[in-house]
């Protein structure tokens, strides 16, 4: 069984991830490769897909929203992410029952399964008349607690204009059922393709981690990597690793250009680790207690390396870049020329640009 080593791992990750070189993929696609993208900011989708694709425009993503290709609801791990809609009943099949139980298990003593299910009734017929705000939902569904638990335990959709760029709190909602139309997708179809998204995303990667990213206990996706015909290879741990036929694995000294990222993006959570993508000795600086929204951060030769924020007044808008070490002068020369590109697809309403390095820069 070959062997793997971690630079190998890191270069796949980032390959899979669109992030060696920006994608000419379509919106779907690319939003597809990469296993869908987490939105706890809402932000988060559009400056993920801008760091990835060749072309994407604000408006793009708003507009797929719109028109009912792309949605974003509670999914893996019980947190909002953003995936094509073609791909959302299977991915809401195979997560739900997992959900379910993990919200029960984390809930217990504050509400039972019969409040939410009677919540999500009273939400279901209201919302059969068309979306609703979070607050027209309280005459239905006045806890926050049970309405938490109605997205986690059903089917619930964000709807734009809320959750978009420009309307950044996304408190509109709609039964996917609604939104979409019935599905009859099963679990056991959701987790083979949840499986299948998560390699070809970030894989070769260990069973376990899968499951992870997923939010599903492991033992319930052992039985489809064996019904799949899946590649196998050995971390330098000694673990085994799973793959997908012919997905990239491409050399370890293969060059990786700086690349900026938004809050929660996946590859830094804990089911990527084998990575090296966040070295472990930053990890507190971006996912702590005082942070617990995450950061901003930037990749210099596929590890994070600091973190970013724009500032903006009426006139100018400055991306201010603060690294965690000193840099290299032509690494710097790089993140000048991409912060650039940032800064202005950020705030393109702005008279003047500027990127400033903080710190030890």
């Amino acid at each position: 069984m070959r062997e793997l080593t971690s630079g190998e791992l890191n270069r796949a990750l980032l390959a899979r991830q669109l992030l060696l070189e920006r994608s000419p993929k379509s919106l779907t696609k690319a939003l597809e490769a990469v296993g869908g993208l987490q939105t706890q900011n809402a932000t988060g989708g559009y400056l993920g897909l801008w760091t990835r694709m060749q072309k994407f425009d604000k408006a793009d993503l708003t507009k797929a929203l719109e028109d009912r290709r792309v949605v974003q609801g509670t999914m893996m791990r019980i947190t909002i992410h953003l995936v094509t809609a073609s791909d959302y009943p299977l991915v809401a099949a195979g997560t739900r029952p997992s959900r379910r139980a993990a919200w029960l298990r984390y809930q217990q003593g504050r509400a039972t399964e019969a409040d939410v299910k009677r919540a999500a009734a009273a939400a279901k017929k209201a919302l059969a008349q068309g979306p609703l705000s979070r607050k027209e939902l309280t005459a239905f569904v006045a806890s926050t607690t049970v309405w938490n638990g109605v997205n986690a335990l059903y089917d619930v959709l964000r709807i734009p204009p809320s959750g978009t760029w420009e309307r950044r709190r996304a408190d509109i909602y709609a039964m996917a059922d609604d939104w979409l139309g019935p599905s009859e997708a099963t679990e056991e179809q959701g987790l083979e393709l949840l499986l299948e998204r998560y390699l070809g995303g970030f894989g070769p990667a260990p069973l376990a981690d899968a499951a992870n990213w997923a939010g599903v206990p492991p033992k319930k996706i052992e039985p489809l990597a064996e019904k799949l015909k899946l590649r196998r290879f050995e971390g330098e741990d000694g673990k085994e690793l799973l793959d997908l036929p012919r997905a990239p694995l491409p050399d370890a000294k293969t060059p990786a250009p700086p690349r900026f990222l938004p809050v929660w993006d996946a590859i830094l959570l804990a089911h990527a680790r084998r990575a090296g993508i966040l070295p472990e000795e930053y990890r507190p600086l971006v996912f702590s207690t005082k942070t617990p929204q995450s950061v901003n951060t930037f990749l210099v030769d596929g590890a994070v390396a600091g973190t970013w924020s724009v500032h903006r007044t009426k006139r100018k808008a400055e991306l201010l870049v603060t690294p965690f070490e000193q840099l290299r002068k032509g690494v710097k020369s790089e993140l000048q020329t991409e912060g650039e590109r940032l800064v202005r697809f950020h705030e393109p309403e702005a008279e003047s640009y500027s990127l400033r390095f903080a710190g030890s820069a």
